[in-house]
């Protein structure tokens, strides 16, 4: 599976990369040891201490790692996403790792086609060992950038709001109407005297009779 160059771009500039093996700092004894991009041991490449690689097997390790971060979206994730929103998950995945996600509440709200809702989501995962990182903070940040960037799907499907009445009558009928309405009317006041006012009541009325007809007609 081929990671997309976006989404490698990301992923190192969260990780940072560091050529020579260092310990988990959090650790008694150093383990995991990580290389790389992030890599820990695993199949592709063992860690150790004192280990040295170079920037071409970093890349390898990293896409590896991410190849396997993007499997495991791709088959717990069960609705639609576009290239950015997996992009974003699959960062998500390579720091958080297989079992939170698996867990967590955003995969459970997404497969539920709550696409919205993982903006959110993402800024709940700040924390190591119960305190609020920065760096977390900021990488989810970027995480929900990427997810939004390009996205396709909506959470909500938004129905069409019926037309208005005035979107109605600017049809050729409804013009025809109204110009002829204001030409009877016109020429009917130019009389005076209580027959003219009758004949100009009696225009507006038929004039509006008309239109309500061609509203009804367009429903």
């Amino acid at each position: 599976m081929t990671i997309a160059k976006e989404t490698l771009d990301h992923v190192k500039r969260w990780e940072g990369l560091r050529l020579e093996a260092y310990p988990d700092p959090g650790s008694k004894d150093g383990n995991p040891w990580t290389i790389g991009y992030g890599h820990t041991s695993d199949a592709f490449m063992k860690v150790y201490k004192g280990q040295k690689i170079t920037q071409d097997q970093a890349e390898a390790a990293l896409e590896y790692d991410l190849g396997e971060a993007e499997a495991i979206v791709m088959r717990l994730v069960k609705v639609p996403l576009s290239d950015g929103q997996r992009g974003a998950l699959t960062s998500f995945v390579f720091n958080v790792g297989q079992g939170n996600f698996s867990k967590s509440t955003l995969l459970k709200r997404l497969n539920a086609g709550d696409y919205d809702a993982v903006p959110g989501q993402l800024a709940k995962w700040v924390k190591n060992d119960g305190k609020t990182m920065q760096g977390l903070v900021n990488r989810r940040a970027a995480e929900a950038g990427l997810w939004a960037k390009g996205s396709f799907v909506a959470s909500r499907t938004v129905e069409a709001a019926p037309p208005s009445p005035l979107t109605k009558l600017a049809t050729p009928e409804g013009l025809t109407a109204a110009g002829g309405l204001l030409a009877g009317l016109t020429g009917t006041l130019q009389g005076s005297g209580p027959v003219s006012y009758a004949l100009a009541g009696l225009v507006l009325m038929a004039g509006a009779y008309v239109l309500i007809r061609l509203i009804r007609t367009g429903a």
